[in-house]
């Protein structure tokens, strides 16, 4: 068994000395190292898979990567918050806020516009939003004040406020969100307001033995008539 693993460490020796020859790369353009390291800076991305994307738009055609790059630097410089809902939109108000075939009595209360795009993309909901940008995090050193909380109170206490009849807090069931629903909810008693959570259960699909305790329990706890 000695005899055996002596005989691997050359294997991983040689594997390891690949990987640090690879981060010490001498690139053949210093634009190119530039390019390789601002791409590498994205989420999930290597300089391997960096140094790919860039050598790919290096064989496209100039039109097209430079069509990237002013759609890249015009998505920067004029994508916005929308000043109601802290969407993100090309105005001052995201389409959703703007459209009058939305229910006005209905606000669903999410931490980002990933959440927003996912609620949409089950063309189920179609009331109003509210992006909180983020949940209440002490770890992290998010506190209520670094969120769009109050911004929510002065859309309930203004005139908007008439009209809606529900909140809708769909925000993902953590140890974090679980907190940031129950401030919430706390201070949203004095309006009188309805106030509800997503469904949250075994998904549809399932298997009972694979579903954790707490999401089992929460199904058994949660359960409608059957229809």
């Amino acid at each position: 068994m000695k005899e055996r693993n002596l005989k691997r460490q050359p294997l991983f020796r040689s594997f390891a000395l690949s990987l640090f020859n690879f981060t010490k790369l001498e690139y053949p353009s210093k634009l190119i190292e530039d390019a390789v390291n601002e791409v590498s800076k994205l989420p999930g991305i290597g300089k391997k898979t960096a140094l790919r994307l860039v050598l790919h738009l290096l064989k496209r055609d100039e039109d097209q990567t430079e069509a990237l790059a002013q759609s890249l630097t015009a998505m920067r410089t004029n994508v916005k918050y929308c000043q109601r809902c802290h969407n993100l939109s090309d105005n001052d108000l995201c389409t959703i806020c703007a459209s009058h075939k939305r229910d006005q009595s209905l606000i669903c209360v999410v931490e980002d516009t990933r959440d927003v795009l996912a609620i949409e993309n089950t063309a189920q909901y179609k009331g109003l939003y509210h992006v909180l940008g983020g949940i209440i995090s002490p770890v992290e050193g998010i506190g209520p004040s670094d969120l769009q909380i109050e911004s929510l109170m002065e859309r309930l206490r203004g005139a908007e406020g008439e009209q809606v009849r529900e909140i809708i807090l769909a925000i993902s069931p953590t140890m974090e969100g679980d907190t940031t629903a129950f401030y919430l909810q706390k201070k949203l008693k004095p309006f009188n307001l309805k106030i509800s959570t997503i469904a949250r259960g075994v998904p549809i699909g399932g298997d009972l033995e694979y579903a954790d305790e707490v999401t089992l329990g929460r199904s058994i706890l949660s359960r409608i008539a059957y229809e």
